[in-house]
């Protein structure tokens, strides 16, 4: 099994591997000549982020906007980023339609071994993030590997959401909790 193999099935790996080097370098590039365009709100869904990110139909994402892979990027239809969001998608990273996410958002798919020997090796491994349909993520909101966010919810501004968030409720703080459910419409 390759090393890119097992990143993607959220196996231990080694990140120094020369495919995922270049991989990585490759989104980097797609990324800085993305971020260096003038923001021009019909550029926001640019050919150059099309060539990275899988996506259902219009997305908006401001500059700047960084990624390790962009190939494990799932996005639903109407998806809008703000300024300076990163994205770490070692794992599969699926945003579902409709979902608006704040500045400088942090998703992270990416871990690094707990044995201090294995961390020094470059031992990494992944979990994947899912959120749902409708989602508002609040501005510095920072999402850990492995979280699942429900339809419809919403997630305050600063949060650092560690476990999974039901549909439809409002949650906040650090760690992040549900602090009131939401009326369905």
């Amino acid at each position: 099994m390759t090393e890119k193999e097992k990143m993607l099935q959220g196996l231990p790996y080694h990140a120094s591997d020369m495919t995922l080097v270049l991989e990585r370098y490759k989104a980097n590039r797609l990324c800085m000549k993305y971020n260096k365009k003038a923001l021009f709100e019909g550029n926001m869904r640019s050919p150059l982020l099309k060539k990275l990110l899988h996506t259902e139909g219009n997305f908006w994402i401001k500059p700047p906007f960084f990624c390790d892979y962009g190939y494990n990027i799932y996005l639903g239809k109407e998806v809008m980023m703000n300024y300076g969001c990163v994205l770490l998608d070692v794992c599969k990273i699926t945003i579902g339609e409709n979902t608006l996410i704040g500045p400088h958002v942090q998703i992270y798919t990416a871990c690094h071994a707990i044995d201090s020997k294995e961390r020094k090796e470059g031992i990494e491994y992944g979990k994947p993030v899912t959120i749902g349909q409708n989602v508002w993520i609040g501005g510095n909101a920072t999402i850990l590997p492995g979280v699942s966010i429900g339809d419809n919810s919403i997630i305050g501004a600063g949060s650092v959401v560690t476990k999974d968030i039901p549909a439809n409720v409002i949650a906040c703080g650090n760690p992040c909790k549900v602090i009131r459910s939401i009326s369905k419409s």
